[in-house]
């Protein structure tokens, strides 16, 4: 019996690999996205299936976005914009968010000593409304920036305190600042100068090809509001500490059989 499961469970494995072997040819023969978002979704309810502590699942989804960098590189994705935390999360005031925000300071700090991040030359930015999260992680994020401001081959955003609709608030204060001071017109406001003020100013391609959001969730929850408008939504119903290299070949099948026509 013992050896009856193990050639089937081997027999699965090789199944695997042969399946990921041809799926990885057939995306690298189109086209790659340049830039792809991603809704980090399902720790919560990850834990709750496997009956263990929600730490436990952050963990898993933490130990998930690792390995996800590792075949963006493999795949050439250049730029790669994580959802990790909202602005709305942080109106809760209990445990799971102190352990939350330990677990992002811990794993920023270990992002921040990865050579991977040098050998790629990765821009790594936070964006959102980093004054909103404790003095730790400001810290950290801060010592990423300064490490990685030179580099421009790849760029790692990570949305943390990060909202939607105060991304658009926060840029039209900072148009009206520039109207108050005389540096701007009214009638010199366009798309591009909305774009400039944007927390995604500083990449070279600020819209994502493709918006991949995990858990069954249909949604973008303000999600890149502005930048997303043309972007291919691809939702999974996979929780995100299960997110696999697979499931991302998949997703990026998904958005090679879209034709994308750009409001054309």
């Amino acid at each position: 019996m013992a050896g009856g499961i193990r050639s089937a469970a081997f027999g699965l494995f090789g199944f695997y690999r042969l399946y990921s072997g041809r799926l990885e040819r057939e995306i690298r023969a189109g086209d790659i996205p340049n830039h792809m978002a991603l809704i980090l979704d399902g720790n919560r309810r990850w834990a709750r299936r496997h009956l263990t502590m929600t730490s436990d699942g952050h963990g898993r989804g933490a130990d998930a976005v690792e390995n996800l960098l590792d075949w963006c590189e493999e795949l050439d994705i250049k730029i790669v914009t994580l959802y990790a935390l909202s602005a709305e999360n942080l109106s809760r005031n209990d445990q799971e968010l102190q352990d939350l925000f330990e677990l992002i300071r811990a794993r920023l700090e270990k992002l921040l000593a990865d050579p991977r991040i040098h050998r790629s030359r990765m821009r790594v930015k936070a964006i959102g409304r980093i004054g909103m999260l404790p003095d730790t992680i400001r810290d950290v994020l801060h010592r990423l920036d300064e490490a990685t401001k030179g580099y421009d081959s790849r760029f790692l955003n990570i949305a943390l305190a990060y909202g939607g609709q105060y991304e658009m608030v926060d840029a039209v204060k900072k148009i009206g600042e520039k109207i108050r001071e005389g540096r701007l017109k009214v009638d010199e406001i366009d798309r591009g100068v909305i774009e400039s003020n944007l927390y995604t100013s500083h990449l070279p391609q600020p819209s994502p090809d493709m918006i991949l959001r995990t858990s069954g969730e249909k949604r973008l929850s303000g999600f890149l509001m502005w930048q997303s408008a043309y972007s291919e939504l691809v939702f999974m119903d996979i929780f995100w500490p299960e997110f696999r290299k697979i499931d991302l070949m998949r997703a990026i099948r998904t958005f090679q059989k879209r034709r994308r026509r750009l409001g054309r």
